[in-house]
């Protein structure tokens, strides 16, 4: 190929840099020919060093030691070149970029790539891939679109109401293909300036490689999290991506400033800004946790206030694959949200025209979850009695011990019990009751023991509850009476030792090997390579870590629904090759049934994409396209939408079911809701003349006095180190006064929601929407709750209350409601059932603390 000629207007004397570290220098290199990782940058500043400190004082204790192994200027005979050009000369010598800026690589590899370049007998950067959107990316850029454009034009005609830059949702699945699309977006929109921001850094790849190798993004400029502007942008005319975690973004430098290498995000006016991964943020409570979020649970989410981080934008968009709290808190209104579910995918994928081409989401393999009760001699050392649940985190509980030259060991707090869960899993322990035996019981399929299964699961990731218990999963595999795993390279990727983010993932490639069809692996992780991540041959994911969470449990489970393929053989009809796909279905495996089936059906319903369904039918489209298997002790059966709901409805203690009734999600306490329900006197009136709203007969006047403290309290924080001490003090006071005043009204509008239960235990109704409770016949309502329908419905329309997490409570009351009459014969004359359940509907105190 000919050489290309690079015109660079930078600073003078730009230097290619490598450098490498104690954690990732011995790691083997996928095709076996070597070891250890390089990372390859760029820099225009006159000590290298510098760049280099700035990249890795954040991470120097997962890293190790940091070694500079080159410096050299970028200067050749066509003039100055960057390390996108060093980067496409390894890749053409064959070295594997493992991630963004990281190589297997030698030394000498990284110099005579350079000097290829400075002779100019080099390979310019190729773009190889130039594949078109998918019809639901192509959709999703109309729709945004579509909407982007319409605000716009309001705001031109001088409405009110388009004074705040649009916000957009995409309510998109994992392999939705959402950096791809939104570039799409931006081209069509003619962005020049796009800001990504994410709270979760490890996706950093993702963003940059389509803009390096999709032709429809020639001459595109890709700024990363540990770049800066003039390192990066060559020529200002051309589109800039800028992308940056919020973990640097909100940080500081020693004197409290803003970093200087950000200070251009805040001067420039940006075309779009992108949050990605939204259902990791925590805006109010800078939750910097949620970066590297292992052996962290609860995912609690903030909306994105422009107030309280003040960047100059024209439009934002945020990406998520389970925006659940957006979704059940009402964030985005239905013309602002795009929504593309694992149903709709795998719906699109059996329904394809095979007269337009190749199926495009062929390679998309199919989900299965079986789920197991164990039985009760293994299950009772992690019993909640108080709900009758199987405690995975209690069962995988596990301590670390050290003594004087003695090496770290791992130990289980049940040893026994998980061992005896090991052989359940091979099939030499029965997955049922002993006392069954003799029985019709057929042994179900697991993991280990049933020949189909043993032969998908080649590669398997196990969702552990802590750092403690991978490792002591770890030894306990390789102990002799589990010789069976002998044949399974086990990767603990789990604390520091494991590397931040992507650097956890090179030793997880490694033992897998580059043919990976040959080779058997079991990745141990707590929290790490469970969102951004894309390992092909992983088939299986076992649940055993007690997540309430849907964000984390989702994020964790589409993990293993990545495509894996090879080339296959030559397609006459359309040319090419049909790829040979080898994983058309994996697998969930989860062993507490009742936690898996609820959060299901959270998901199925919450984030599917037709909001006039009902939640049965959500329910039964989703089980159609993932299939659920439940072991509870006797038979193994797959289940329809009824079975699964009743499951979760009536397997649920009469405790869970009152909290549902008393959840945070129920209320929405933010300043726009605030402001709505100004503009509704007649309905606060009603409010204020309810007994247990006797202390905020004021409300108006508190809800007007919190948003103005609100505004006084983020005009304080704009101000940052510039504030006086006063004014800190004042916002201090302002912010205890907002918190005391919402704590009140959420308690308050609890114990008002804590009727609903008992009116639709009054009524001779079944109702299993609000919608349903509202349209009910009489004034039975009114007496039961002390507001008329009217009232409630305004409640609900204004966003105080949440319509669909209200939806879920009432219609898991009434399959519950409806269980009990079945049992009970069908008449409500019998009040067994309920007894101290309703009387704690009724108190509302009860229900609160969870003495029911």
């Amino acid at each position: 190929m000919a050489s290309t000629s690079i015109h660079l207007t930078k600073p003078p004397i730009p230097k290619i840099y490598a450098w490498t570290a104690t954690s990732v220098e011995n790691i083997p290199w996928g095709n076996g020919e070597g070891v250890g990782l390089l990372k390859v940058g760029y820099t225009s500043r006159d000590d290298a060093g510098t760049r280099i400190h700035e990249q890795t004082r954040t991470v120097i204790a997962a890293l190790g030691e940091v070694k500079t192994v080159l410096v050299e200027i970028a200067d050749g005979q066509f003039g100055y070149f960057t390390d996108h050009h060093v980067h496409a000369e390894l890749r053409r010598m064959g070295r594997r970029q493992v991630q963004n800026e990281w190589f297997e690589a030698t030394v000498d590899d990284v110099h005579n790539a350079i000097n290829a370049i400075r002779a100019g007998t080099h390979h310019a950067p190729t773009r190889t891939q130039s594949f078109p959107m998918r019809p639901e990316q192509e959709a999703a850029v109309l729709a945004t679109a579509d909407y982007f454009n319409k605000c716009r034009l309001q705001f031109e005609q001088g409405s009110k109401a388009s004074k705040r830059a649009p916000h957009y949702l995409w309510n998109a699945k994992m392999r939705f293909g959402k950096t791809f699309t939104t570039y799409q977006l931006a081209k069509t929109m003619g962005w020049k300036r796009i800001l990504v921001l994410t709270f979760k850094p490890a996706v950093q790849s993702a963003w940059q490689d389509d803009l390096a190798f999709h032709r429809d993004f020639e001459g595109w400029q890709f700024i990363g999290k540990d770049d800066t502007w003039d390192d990066c942008v060559r020529s200002p005319e051309q589109p800039v991506v800028w992308f940056a975690s919020f973990q640097d973004v909100l940080g500081r430098d020693d004197e409290g400033a803003i970093k200087g290498r950000l200070l251009k995000m805040w001067e420039e006016e940006w075309d779009c800004v992108v949050l990605d991964e939204y259902h990791f943020g925590s805006w109010r409570d800078r939750a910097k946790e949620l970066y590297d979020s292992e052996g962290k649970d609860e995912v609690e989410g903030g909306e994105f206030d422009e107030e309280v981080f003040p960047l100059t934008a024209k439009h934002f968009l945020y990406l998520s694959g389970t925006p659940f709290r957006s979704l059940a808190m009402g964030e985005f209104t239905e013309d602002q949200i795009y929504s593309w579910t694992y149903s709709d995918e795998q719906r699109a994928k059996k329904s394809w025209d095979e007269s337009k081409g190749p199926n495009p989401y062929a390679e998309l393999p199919q989900m299965v979850m079986l789920t197991y009760q164990l039985p009760d001699d293994i299950r009772s050392v992690a019993q909640e009695s108080d709900v009758d649940e199987f405690d995975l985190n209690e069962f995988f509980a596990a301590t670390k011990t050290t003594a004087p030259g003695k090496p770290t060991h791992y130990e289980f707090k049940h040893p026994n019990e998980v061992q005896r869960w090991l052989d359940v899993l091979r099939g030499h322990v029965k997955a049922y009751d002993g006392s069954l035996a003799g029985t019709d019981v057929v042994q179900p399929p697991v993991p280990f023991e049933d020949v189909a299964l043993r032969m998908t699961l080649r590669h398997t990731f196990w969702f552990l509850p802590s750092v403690a218990s991978c490792f002591a999963m770890a030894e306990l595999l390789s102990e002799p009476a589990n010789s069976f795993y002998d044949d399974y390279k086990v990767v603990v990727s789990a604390g520091t030792q494991a590397g931040i983010g992507m650097a956890a993932l090179p030793p997880v490639e490694a033992v897998m090997g580059s043919q990976p069809t040959k080779t058997k692996s079991i990745t141990l992780s707590c929290g790490k390579l469970t969102t951004g991540v894309t390992v092909p041959p992983w088939s299986g994911i076992m649940m055993l870590k007690n997540t309430t969470s849907p964000e984390t449990y989702f994020q964790a489970a589409f993990r293993v629904q990545s495509p894996w393929k090879m080339a296959g053989l030559p397609d006459p009809v359309n040319g090419g090759e049909v790829p040979l796909i080898l994983k058309p279905t994996c697998y969930v495996f989860d062993f507490a049934p009742q936690r898996a089936l609820r959060l299901l059906s959270e998901y199925a319903t919450q984030v599917a994409s037709d909001p006039n369904a009902t939640m049965e039918q959500k329910v039964a489209e989703f089980l159609y396209f993932l299939p659920v298997l439940c072991f509870e002790g006797s038979s193994m059966e797959q289940l329809d939408a009824g079975p699964l709901l009743d499951f979760v409805a009536t397997g649920t203690a009469s405790t869970m079911l009152a909290r549902q009734w008393q959840s945070a999600r129920l209320i929405d306490m933010s300043k726009d809701t605030f402001e709505r329900l100004l503009a509704h006197p007649d309905v606060i009136a009603a409010l204020t003349k309810l007994e247990s709203f006797r202390n905020l007969r004021d409300l108006n006047d508190k809800l007007i006095a919190t948003i103005n403290n609100e505004a006084a309290i983020n005009k304080t924080k704009a101000k940052g180190d510039a504030a006086t001490e006063e004014e800190s003090d004042i916002s201090g006071k302002l912010e205890r006064e907002n918190k005391s005043f919402r704590k009140e009204l959420a308690e308050n509008l609890k114990k008002l929601a804590a009727r609903i239960p008992v009116f639709m235990y009054l009524t001779d109704e079944r109702e299993e929407t609000v919608k349903d409770v509202i349209n009910s016949q009489g004034d039975l309502f009114e007496r039961a709750t002390g507001l008329t329908q009217a009232d409630f419905k305004a409640l609900c329309d204004i966003g105080v209350f949440n319509k669909a997490t209200m939806d879920s409570a009432v219609f898991n009351f009434r399959r519950f409601e409806l269980a009990s009459l079945n049992y009970l014969g069908g008449g409500k004359e019998q009040p067994l059932v309920y007894g101290g359940m309703m009387d704690a509907y009724a108190s509302g105190d009860d229900v609160r603390d969870g003495n029911v």
